[in-house]
């Protein structure tokens, strides 16, 4: 099925329309089934999977043993089915790696991106519309007629089956935005959307996962979890997932490295940028920096002297729960 799509034109940094959707072609699905199923993933992931109800969803990691991300997710049921929501370029990476494990296991993994459709459904507005679409909704996830929504801070992610797409596009009241438009939404929520370009690379405390509920330290052992629960409860973590804004004189890359202001205007290299959107001269990303990075520091873009990047406020709070 084709959508179409057209470009954002409200700044980055800007007021979102009252009503928008945005077609999620840069998220993946991993189906999980299978009589083991859910407990195989339960062993891989910071999750609880365990305690998952049927109308929730979470945040998580899958790590090495080491530790280090290879992808962070949303998670939720679909059916009977466990469903991985995740960047697919990182899909395409991870479940090699989860399906090489999951042969010791009554469990199937399989990419299903290309059975569904992903709407994201945002503004002011967006409730009502829901509402009169699918009737009355739950607070996290509202399973629909060949799909489900997840609902998450006015925020709206519909996961439809392909058969019923067409039908649901021709009822919207207004074009289709491209991707970017949610990732801009997402990055200003301070959520950690890592790419296949940064696997292995963090801890997922780097990346604020425990922030967002994404860490479990109550469930079982997992891949990766004495690294985790020793930065938690021994301390260690130096690094967090901040929100950049501002502007610069030439397009990102995948290549463009962050650098912060040091006396004597000089710079050094600061972080990692993990997801960016730019429009024109102005780009909102976000990236890890040194934990102890204030908020009235000046980055710039490495070999881009005429850049000038702020950090913005959390939206959420880094302090540890006693």
């Amino acid at each position: 099925m084709t959508v179409s799509t057209s470009q954002p034109t409200w700044p980055l940094n800007g007021q979102s329309p009252e009503l928008f959707f945005s077609h999620l072609t840069h998220l993946g699905l991993i189906a999980v089934t299978g009589e083991q199923g859910r407990s195989f993933i339960h062993g891989q992931v910071t999750t609880d999977i365990s305690s998952l109800g049927a109308e929730q969803w979470r945040w998580g990691a899958h790590c090495d043993p080491k530790g280090k991300m290879l992808a962070s997710f949303r998670t939720f049921s679909m059916g009977d089915a466990l469903i991985m929501m995740m960047p697919r370029d990182t899909l395409a990476m991870d479940l090699p790696q989860l399906q090489k494990y999951a042969v010791f296991s009554k469990a199937e993994l399989s990419d299903a991106s290309a059975d569904w459709l992903l709407l994201g459904v945002s503004g002011e507005q967006a409730t009502d519309w829901l509402n009169q679409q699918f009737g009355a909704l739950n607070s996290e996830l509202t399973p629909i007629d060949n799909g489900v929504i997840l609902h998450d801070a006015g925020r709206h992610i519909i996961v439809l089956k392909q058969s019923a797409a067409d039908t649901l596009i021709s009822q919207l009241p207004q074009a289709v935005y491209d991707a970017s438009a949610w990732q801009a939404l997402e990055i200003a929520a301070g959520y950690p959307n890592l790419g296949a370009a940064h696997q292995g690379q963090f801890v997922p405390q780097m990346c604020n996962l425990q922030a967002i509920d994404g860490i479990s330290f109550n469930k079982g052992c997992y891949m990766g979890q004495e690294t985790i629960a020793r930065m938690k409860y021994r301390g260690g973590n130096k690094r967090a997932l901040y929100i950049v804004s501002g502007t610069v004189s030439s397009p990102l890359t995948a290549d463009s490295q962050l650098e912060i202001a040091l006396e004597d205007a000089l710079y050094r290299r600061a972080g990692t940028i993990i997801e960016w959107v730019q429009r024109g001269q102005e780009v909102l990303m976000t990236a890890v920096l040194a934990n102890d990075t204030q908020l009235d520091a000046t980055l710039r873009i490495a070999g881009d002297e005429a850049s000038q990047l702020t950090l913005q406020a959390l939206p959420y709070s880094l302090e540890e729960a006693e």
